[in-house]
């Protein structure tokens, strides 16, 4: 709390029996200046700078920049966010906690004590990212996943059960419990957090950063928050400020109401189409207007959850009536209640009616013209109105087959039909057969058909459509096609309570929605194998299929290495679309196939009402939240029998191909070392727009032929017993290997190649040779050259993957040149010690005619500081030299310390042996 309140802003406030102290904004205002307009994300952001005004980390110029921001609506000032806690995921905070155990270490042999290496805010790990769609369409496939997820995952287990009793403030939400945004939504978020201090209860707004992109899920509860790579993360939770410009605020207006048949899944895709044109990366976006008063928190959620999709750094909704009703439902306590109501309307964070602050820039949608949609085929943010779904999906299929040579495979190849596609076909010269079925497989097949992830799973509406869609389905006759793979992998185990007290569990089994585990499943790659049968059939006739999602990520290569295009949809939509069995039925106009008395069934003959929709939602009760969430930390028998042995520092095993030792502390010293020039570096890839973390970081299933692949086999692992890269995170060797091995990744330095593999152009036997990314990075590492990464516009887009930028520190890249970057993937690479440039306007690799056969160095980084223009030299093949001014994207003095002490941790440690 603050060391100085030279305004006098702590005030105090009674709520029932219980006092609590606060910095009141209202005296501060009196002090700096009105706030009445100020956006409520801002507020937020100032009752933080006054909660820890210290006068050296935190000081009045801060507040009063918050303030000020009024006059223009932005501002260039640097503050420091510290948030109340802490959110990860297993994917991500496995690899955090090991850092942590990693840095225990390193202080221990540096002379220090390792238990200063300790978490100073609460932290939560939910473990959601683990299980895998090994078995579906039964009644035995949760059980039998979960048994897989428990026999692959036991190491990375037990390393999480000796994390949760070595470091204090450290929790651990077992597997099998829920995704963790939605665990976050249901129980952990409380809109205002206390803290007890020097004998008295503090209250302050529940904030947050979480290790995955999708933590902006909390903003519908007024919780501000947002994803952070990992690095990032562990270093908040050990005291760091999160170091931020002062954002710019984008207001978005709803106003009017969903039409009938329309679902917050549409209405999200239509937002996101909407603020990704805009452009509003690094940028708040906070929603307002009366259609609030109306729109459910679950519809809210959906809305939040999706801000990486739409680039922001967070989507806001401000506190009102609709919070507490929601928090009502879902079990919290009535004091807390009382305090969320008490608080925010003593801090004017509650949302009134009509209330219109000052924005940056402003959006507004009328919620009576949003259509039903679906996004894709590899972008969320593409929307395509389902009327228009069938056409689109005709035109991907003839533009790949008109394309240059240079472009064929991107959808789908030379030889691929584009006939015009007939529903009735399915079973004529069938090239199928499993299962005791013959059937033909042709493009645009829907071989996934999942309801997963947080996005929708969280939202009662959309999973109750979907059952009602589903008995509507099983009463007239109709069944899924036989080669889609289904799944239902809900956000919490009250979904399923609440399926089940509707009676909609038995239809979906019925369809094949049989549930599979709880979970983030497909919508992260963990969709599991195709049928053997399936498998061969793609490959053998290169069919260009489909995937249709209820999640928010369908990147290419993400959901499935055979499957080209993935569309993201409402549940219910996923479930039509499983009936269909093809994205080239247009769901408007033709049938989903024919029921029991040989009618063809419409779609429209099953769509539920909102009426209909609104009575099962009826059926969801706060007694069922109270009750799976009242032994959440528990876990079953399978968790509760993993044993460790307590101890401070962690006992790694050299045989473990889970969790390794991570090598970024070897010979580090009390103090860093001077920054020194990247001379003659070559390039490791070039590469185009919109390269996401997934194409950089390791991500879904391991090839057998690849590097990562060779090294588990190397080590005694059998290709079945792979897993995917998320569950070998801990694993530094395997995830350096898989580091730019993204199967549908373009290295420009190639021709007609896609795939993780680069040109090597230093010396030796090698050179000109195609190799893997790895393989060429360990020969430039022997010979001791540096590399550099050459990229297009929205480097880094995605998830916030902290091994997107461990992975290129590891396989030895010092600079990432980019037209522009995403900025947690940018603040993750300073976080590791890669230096980000940006290319001066006008100027890109095309421009330029690179390449990738040019040495590379760049000047006087002993001198850098934050958006310094830079000295680049470029010397072609021929000797010829061109010098370019490069953009540093070094933002922030934080950010530049950190870079200074070669990455965030190494800071951050030196620092806890300073005191």
């Amino acid at each position: 709390m603050s060391s100085i309140d030279p305004k006098g802003t702590l005030t105090e406030l009674t709520v029932g029996d219980k006092r609590y102290h606060y910095y009141s904004l209202e005296k501060a205002a009196a002090a700096y200046g009105d706030i009445t307009r100020l956006p409520f994300t801002l507020k937020v952001l100032l009752e933080n700078q006054l909660r820890f005004l210290d006068g050296e980390t935190t000081t009045e110029e801060d507040v009063q920049a918050l303030v000020d921001w009024q006059q223009q609506r932005r501002s260039s000032r640097e503050i420091g966010y510290r948030p109340a806690r802490v959110l990860m995921q297993d994917f991500t905070g496995v690899p955090a906690v090991v850092d942590l155990a990693a840095m225990r270490d390193a202080v221990k042999q540096l002379g220090g004590d390792p238990k200063k290496i300790n978490p100073l805010s609460p932290v939560d790990l939910v473990i959601d990212h683990s299980v895998m769609v090994d078995r579906f369409g039964n009644a035995e496939a949760f059980e039998a996943n979960v048994e897989i997820e428990m026999e692959r995952n036991r190491e990375r287990y037990e390393f999480l059960r000796w994390g949760q009793q070595a470091f204090d403030d450290f929790s651990v939400v077992p597997p099998g419990t829920g995704i963790c945004h939605q665990v976050n939504l249901e129980y952990l978020g409380k809109s205002v957090w206390t803290r007890e201090q020097d004998g008295k209860t503090f209250a302050f707004p529940d904030t947050l950063v979480g290790t995955d992109s999708h933590t902006t899920m909390i903003n519908a509860l007024g919780v501000l928050g947002w994803g952070v790579g990992g690095i990032e993360a562990e270093a908040a939770m050990l005291g760091q400020p999160v170091s931020m410009l002062i954002p710019e605020v984008i207001g978005f207006k709803l106003v009017g109401k969903l039409r009938e048949g329309i679902t917050a899944t549409d209405l999200v895709l239509t937002v996101t189409q909407m603020l990704r044109k805009k452009g509003v990366v690094g940028k708040f976006v906070e929603f307002y207007g009366d259609g609030l008063n109306d729109l459910p928190l679950a519809d809210r959620a959906t809305i939040a959850n999706m801000a990486p999709e739409y680039g922001a750094t967070c989507g806001f909704f401000p506190v009102d009536e609709e919070t507490l009703t929601y928090m009502r439902l879902t079990g919290r306590s009535q004091q807390q209640l009382d305090l969320v109501r008490a608080y925010t309307q003593a801090q004017g964070l509650w949302r009134e009616p009509g209330h219109e602050p000052l924005f940056t820039d402003v959006l507004e949608l009328d919620m009576g013209i949003v259509e039903a949609s679906l996004a894709g085929p590899k972008r969320p943010q593409d929307r395509v109105a389902l009327t228009d779904m069938k056409r689109t999906f005709e035109n991907l299929l003839t533009e790949a087959v008109d394309a240059p040579d240079s472009e064929q495979g991107k959808w789908q190849s030379e030889g691929g039909s584009t006939a015009p596609f007939v529903a009735d076909s399915y079973f004529d010269n069938p090239n199928v057969e499993h299962e005791g079925q013959s059937y033909r497989l042709d493009d645009g097949a829907v071989v996934i058909a999942a309801i997963t992830s947080c996005t929708n799973t969280s939202n009662p509406s959309v999973l109750m459509a979907a059952g009602l869609l589903a008995k509507k389905a099983v009463d007239k006759g109709l069944n899924r096609k036989p080669w889609v793979k289904t799944s239902l992998a809900p956000g919490s185990k009250v979904v399923t309570d609440y399926l089940a007290t509707a009676g909609f569990d038995k239809s979906l089994d019925k369809l094949g929605f049989n549930l599979v585990g709880y979970g983030c499943t497909t919508c992260i790659g963990n969709s599991g194998p195709l049928p053997e049968p399936i498998d061969k059939a793609i490959q053998e006739h290169d069919l260009t299929v489909a995937a249709v999602l209820s999640g928010n990520r369908n990147f290419e290569g993400r959901i499935h290495p055979l499957v080209q295009t993935n569309w993201l949809a409402s549940p219910p939509l996923v479930v039509a679309y499983a009936l269909a069995g093809n994205v080239r039925v247009d769901l408007t106009k033709e049938p989903l196939g024919k029921g029991k008395d040989g009618q063809p069934i419409y779609l429209k003959d099953i769509w539920p009402t909102q009426a209909e929709i609104a009575e099962a939602v009826e059926r969801v009760k706060t007694d069922m939240y109270r009750k799976e969430y009242a032994a959440v930390f528990d876990g079953d028998e399978n968790w509760r029998a993993i044993e460790v042995t307590p101890s401070e520092t962690y006992s790694w095993s050299d045989d473990s191909t889970y969790i390794q030792n991570p090598p970024y502390f070897e010979g580090m010293k009390a103090e860093p070392a001077p920054i020194t020039d990247i001379e003659q570096a070559r390039v490791l890839l070039m590469l185009g727009d919109s390269v996401t973390t997934d194409h950089i970081s390791p991500a879904g299933s391991i090839k057998k032929d690849s590097p990562a692949g060779r090294y588990l086999q190397e080590h005694g692992v059998e290709p079945v017993d792979f897993n995917s890269y998320g569950s070998r995170r801990g694993n530094h060797q395997v995830m350096m290997r898989g580091t730019f091995a993204n199967v549908r990744i373009r290295n420009e330095m190639l021709d007609d190649v896609v795939g993780g593999y680069t040109r090597f152009v230093g010396e030796g036997p090698d050179q000109g040779q195609q190799l893997a990314v790895f393989d060429a990075a360990m020969k430039y590492a022997e010979n001791g050259t540096p590399l550099v990464v050459i990229a297009g516009q929205e480097y880094g887009t995605g998830s916030s993957r902290d091994w997107a930028a461990k992975g290129t520190t590891l396989l030895g890249v010092r600079a990432v040149i980019a037209e522009s970057f995403e900025r947690i993937h940018r603040s993750n690479l300073i976080g590791m010690g890669v230096l980000p440039l940006q290319f001066a306007e006008g100027q890109d690799r095309k421009s330029l005619g690179l390449t990738g056969d040019e040495k590379i160095s760049i000047e006087n980084l002993s001198a850098i500081e934050p958006g310094a223009v830079l000295k680049v030299l470029i010397e072609r093949p021929d000797g010829e030299r061109l010098e370019l001014a490069a953009k540093c994207r070094i933002d922030t003095g934080n950010e530049l310390e950190y870079y200074r002490h070669g990455g965030i941790l190494h800071y951050v440690l030196r620092s806890m042996l300073d005191k």
